[in-house]
């Protein structure tokens, strides 16, 4: 099978389903993707040319996004763990590298606390910062800089569209995360008028998500991993203080503040988030 080709199918979780998209490489090291959200699909081809040479990558569309059917509506931390062991379990991997972006770092975090005998190295990019009263005080900084970065009218849209969206508006919810795309680029130039296609935002997967994650306990620190953790900032990210947590969290880890970018680095500084993450997977 050429570099070239990838699989894709439809795992079994249940009565759900994962799609699933693997990049084989025989004999090299599985890189599994996380994408952020909740509810936001991400097929990575930002990060397959560097990498895929090099590591099988496995990527999915979270339960209940884009192409992955969730009929039971279980939207459990419970079954997000399960969600990764099968995907793993079907490719028959044992171990392996995670790699998760925004909520998808948090979803990392999540499966590490359960699973570290898995886990060959840990890459957070952007993370979510915690879970329970940590994701609360995560969610109050996310707010502040939102409203910080777009007109009122605007701001005052965005409440509109978040009370529609949690009363189960999908198309009030892809408005809300188009306008979040814009203020998380209004500081760079080169990309305020990047668009990103939220057409299949999925404002079950967000709402039901967010309610598990709040419910959830906060993470126990990980002081002495048998692998590696690096963690990536922006150096304009969008979170606050509640760094803090992460850092409290992984005394082990590299942590690294990107200069001149925020929550999006891998456009806004690739030179320097893709050395960051070269070094990580070298190592």
């Amino acid at each position: 099978m050429t570099r070239t080709q990838k699989i894709q199918t439809l795992i079994p979780n249940g009565a759900d389903q994962l799609y699933t998209v693997c990049y084989p490489n025989p004999g090299k090291e599985t890189i599994i993707l996380l994408h952020g959200g909740p509810g936001t699909p991400d097929d990575f081809l930002w990060f397959l040319a560097e990498f895929e040479q090099d590591f099988q990558i496995i990527n999915f569309h979270q339960r209940g996004t884009k192409q992955s059917p969730c009929p039971s509506g279980d939207f459990s931390i419970e079954a997000y763990i399960a969600d990764i062991d099968t995907i793993a379990n079907h490719f028959k991997v044992d171990k392996f590298h995670l790699l998760g972006h925004s909520w998808g770092g948090l979803y990392a975090q999540i499966y590490a606390s359960k699973h570290p005998e898995r886990l060959l190295s840990l890459f957070l990019s952007s993370p979510g910062t915690g879970t329970g009263k940590e994701w609360k005080i995560m969610e109050k900084e996310m707010m502040t800089y939102n409203k910080n970065h777009c007109s009122r009218l605007d701001w005052i849209k965005m409440g509109i569209f978040s009370l529609l969206g949690n009363l189960g508006s999908s198309k009030a919810s892809q408005a809300l995360f188009r306008q979040v795309a814009r203020n998380y680029n209004a500081d760079y130039p080169a990309f305020r008028d990047r668009t990103f296609d939220m057409s299949n935002v999925s404002v079950q997967a967000g709402n039901r998500t967010r309610k598990a994650i709040m419910a959830y306990p906060p993470l126990a620190p990980l002081e002495n991993p048998s692998f590696p953790i690096t963690v990536t900032f922006g150096d304009n990210d969008i979170f606050g203080d509640s760094k803090r947590f992460i850092e409290k969290r992984y005394p082990s880890a590299q942590i690294f503040f990107i200069k001149n970018s925020g929550h999006f680095p891998f456009f806004q500084n690739p030179d320097h988030y893709f050395a960051i993450l070269q070094q990580h997977f070298k190592n």
